[in-house]
């Protein structure tokens, strides 16, 4: 037998606009002016530029769609208010640029893409038409890097059911051959030790270059792993040719997709949305323009709601035509407000954040970094830790000391001997710092490092070490080893 209950709840939900404006917060600068061009494409009641005040401004809030009854409809042409959703172009363009502005803008040169550059020098070459095709595909196989990283096998399968071409795979081999002596050397290699090997084969015949081949031919393994010792005994050379041979192979190029001077690469532009500087000794917050845009509601819609208030007789067409025109006046002001709220909590954020670090910010010593969490900001500014998480999320700021992606400045603590908290920023760059003095002939092993730590007051556990070498991408002791 079913049962009927009644149980009360208490449930937090967040409202559409407060999603979207959680959303707006996290966005960074050039996505920011993107959101604002779609809205306003989509809204033509939201218009950019400085508003004009109006003695009339608040005749929208008042607005009651029940305000009188009827009117004819030939009195109000409908038609006019909805005729066109599409802004004028001259609308569109951004305004809120001043003569002082810097143009951080990187353009980017045209070219032909990496593909059709290696695509032309193979139009000159002596292949049949058959050959031409199956180049023309592995052409198209090769990545950024250069590389084909597919199995010849895989792409005799390919040819087969996609091009109904049926090769044997030393026929692919051959044409793959061809490939291989194209600009950029290297090119059309399947590993790193055959791209490394292609390159050499195009420099002038010396000693070195002979050894370096041989190195790379036929121990790899000891070379990559730089076993210079092995080396050294089954070549039965001296320490000096070896240096010289390694010193050849590190000339070349382990991504010649990436050296080719006709590849169209799009260059990312980091535009800062802070700036800090120093004045006077003091440090000075300001955000950058474009992400408080001069943004207001059309004159011209109010206007309309203003002339349906203030008539005797309405039609249902003429109120569900001044209800479009309200949703609309509805969204434009909900964003507005929206750009403003996200204006004023980046900069709350962002000044607690400066003011937190503001021993490092006035001098650039990254040993001066405090350790930092969201919760510190989000206490501070009494906000959520998911807002401050937003704020610092893919957003940089410009210091007199470079531009950094804003949650570099966060980390957590740790105890040095004199049991006082410190960054785990500042114990990384001290470790960077001692990996860049060491002896690249005796490279520091971690034990070695965490004992040099510990002598300068930071006692860390070896594998502690091992992690923040790891998160600094530097290698361990015996891949750091020189000559």
């Amino acid at each position: 037998m079913l049962k009927q209950q009644l149980s009360q709840k208490q449930l937090q939900k967040l409202s559409p606009q407060q999603i979207q404006l959680m959303k707006l917060i996290q966005l960074p600068t050039l996505s920011l002016e993107q959101k604002i061009k779609e809205e306003l494409e989509m809204n033509p009641a939201l218009e950019e530029g400085v508003e004009e005040l109006d003695e009339k401004e608040d005749d929208f809030d008042e607005f009651n769609e029940e305000d009188s009854q009827s009117i004819e409809a030939e009195d109000i042409n409908i038609d006019e208010y909805l005729s066109d959703d599409e802004v004028p172009d001259y609308r569109l363009r951004a305004n809120n640029y001043s003569a002082d502005d810097e143009d951080s803008k990187v353009p980017i040169s045209g070219g032909t893409s990496f593909t059709e550059f290696l695509t032309d020098q193979i139009s000159t070459s002596q292949l049949n038409e058959q050959d031409r095709q199956i180049a023309e595909y592995l052409i198209g196989n090769i990545d950024d890097d250069g590389y084909i990283r597919r199995e010849l096998n895989a792409i005799v399968d390919d040819l087969a059911f996609t091009q109904n071409i049926f090769v044997e795979e030393e026929q692919l081999e051959k044409v793959l051959a061809v490939i291989q002596r194209l600009d950029p050397p290297g090119v059309g290699a399947r590993d790193l030790q055959e791209c490394l090997i292609l390159q050499l084969k195009r420099k002038p015949n010396s000693t070195s270059i002979r050894l370096a081949r041989e190195i790379l031919e036929h121990h790899f393994d000891e070379f990559i792993k730089k076993h210079y010792n092995k080396l050294i005994e089954k070549l039965e050379i001296d320490e000096e040719y070896l240096k010289e041979a390694i010193e050849e192979i590190q000339r070349l190029n382990p991504k010649p997709g990436n050296s080719s001077t006709n590849t169209q690469q799009s260059t990312a532009t980091v535009i800062p949305d802070f700036t800090i500087k120093i004045e006077e000794g003091e440090l000075e917050l300001s955000l950058n323009s474009r992400n408080a845009p001069d943004l207001n509601v059309s004159r011209e819609y109010k206007d309309m709601l203003e002339t349906y208030k203030n008539t005797n007789k309405k039609n249902k067409a003429q109120k569900d035509a001044v209800m479009f025109v309200k949703q609309k006046l509805d969204g434009a002001k909900w964003f507005i407000d929206a750009i403003r709220q996200r204006q004023q909590t980046l900069l709350i954020s962002m000044s607690s954040i400066m003011n937190f670090q503001k021993e490092y910010f006035l001098t650039g010593d990254q040993t001066k970094l405090r350790p930092m969490i969201l919760k510190d900001i989000a206490d501070e500014i009494g906000m959520d830790i998911s807002t401050v998480s937003r704020v610092a999320s893919n957003k940089y700021v410009e210091t007199p000391y470079g531009t950094f992606l804003i949650k570099e400045f966060f980390s957590e603590s740790m105890k040095n001997d004199a049991g006082e908290d410190v960054s785990t920023k500042e114990i990384k760059k001290i470790l960077e710092d001692s990996i860049e003095e060491e002896d690249k002939r005796h490279p520091l092993t971690d034990d070695n490092l965490a004992k040099l730590l510990k002598e300068k007051g930071y006692p860390i556990a070896r594998r502690t070490v091992a992690k923040y070498r790891e998160q600094l991408n530097i290698s361990v002791a015996r891949l750091r080893k020189e000559l």
